[in-house]
């Protein structure tokens, strides 16, 4: 079926068969575009595709869902807190007796230029996407096929129109830093997140928030930047805990990266908590798992993924409940106390002693 506007409708604006006189190819090829096809050559595809986005079309929505599929895409799949993800957009298809397609692409600011050509031949109901923006072109071009879209986590700050759910970072930065003040401690180090991510420098501000509060100094060089996996989270604790006055407590702004702390104090020799108080951020299964069981704030992986499919779901169907303008969503973290936290050790004991 070829999507259009009819000549008697679009005064002033152009046609479909004005795009295919304007690039050179006939009207089934600009159909074969709009459907995704794939038996199109790059440079007639890119040309159409420019021409349909220059002028502003926007295919109609289909009354009824043309896939009973949604679509979630990661820049990696290798994190734990990735199934957590999954889970959460799996528990709400699987509700509605559809299925899941998992895709690998792009950094984790935006898929890959790739992505687009494969989900538009696919043509799930929507997209849910673990990224920190969008592209405009991208966003286009799924709007022009009347595919939605929902950003989760956004580690940056969607634009307007960009659907997203979050979680209140600043809040859980605020609460890991004042739990570790309460027990005592002052020295305080963070590991957070990559720099250019603003789930990390939220964390970071509600750190310096909590101890500004208390009346504590921040000292800058107990501040690192990691990649919030293990690895980064051990590079991170080395780096402080060599400094000449190290941290009696260090708050990772994510649990693996906890995960790599704990091992940089055992390689140090400190015992955790006695030596060294820890605090993660996720509560990942794993987190109850570690040894020692991991103080961390809850961020609600599982319900935010959940909420990003809702949303999905009431855009993609108009007989869905629900304010469709409600498009963006921020939910609330917790604190969990296990037993990597203490209070600091009296000065003068013996580090491990």
């Amino acid at each position: 079926m070829l999507w259009g506007m009819r000549d008697d409708e679009t005064e002033g604006r152009i046609t479909l068969a004005d795009v295919a006189s304007k690039a050179g190819v006939s009207l089934s090829t600009v159909s074969k575009v709009l459907n995704g096809r794939p038996d199109v050559a790059r440079p007639t595809r890119s040309k159409v595709e420019r021409l349909l986005e220059a002028n502003g079309y926007q295919r109609p929505s289909p009354t009824q869902p043309e896939s009973r599929l949604i679509e979630i895409v990661f820049h990696e799949l290798e994190s734990v807190w990735a199934m957590e993800l999954i889970r959460g957009v799996e528990n709400v298809a699987k509700s509605r007796n559809m299925s899941v397609v998992l895709t690998e692409s792009g950094t984790r600011h935006a898929p890959g230029p790739e992505w687009i050509e494969g989900v538009l031949r696919r043509r799930p109901l929507g997209v849910v996407l673990v990224f920190s923006s969008l592209p405009d072109d991208i966003k286009r071009k799924l709007r022009s096929r009347a595919i939605n879209f929902v950003i989760i986590d956004p580690a940056g700050d969607p634009e307007p129109d960009v659907p997203s759910v979050g979680s209140a970072n600043w809040a859980g930065g605020v609460a890991a830093t004042r739990h570790l003040i309460d027990l005592g401690h002052r020295r305080i180090g963070i590991i957070t997140g990559p720099d250019d991510m603003l789930c990390s420098l939220a964390r970071l501000d509600g750190f310096r928030s909590a101890m500004g509060m208390a009346g504590l100094t921040v000292d800058n060089d107990l501040i690192r930047y990691g990649d919030f996996h293990v690895q980064g989270g051990h590079d991170g604790a080395l780096a402080l805990l060599e400094q000449p006055d190290p941290p009696t407590a260090i708050f990772a702004g994510s649990d693996l990266q906890a995960l790599g702390v704990l091992e940089a104090a055992r390689v140090k020799g400190l015992q955790v908590p006695r030596d060294l108080s820890v605090v993660g951020y996720d509560d990942i299964p794993l987190a109850q798992w570690a040894s020692p069981s991991l103080t961390t704030v809850n961020q609600p992986l599982v319900e935010m993924a959940e909420e990003a499919a809702r949303m999905l779901l009431r855009l993609s169907q108009p007989e869905e409940a629900g304010d469709k303008s409600n498009t963006r969503m921020e939910l609330g973290v917790r604190l969990v106390v296990r037993k990597s936290t203490a209070s600091p050790r009296e000065p003068g004991a013996t580090p491990g002693g």
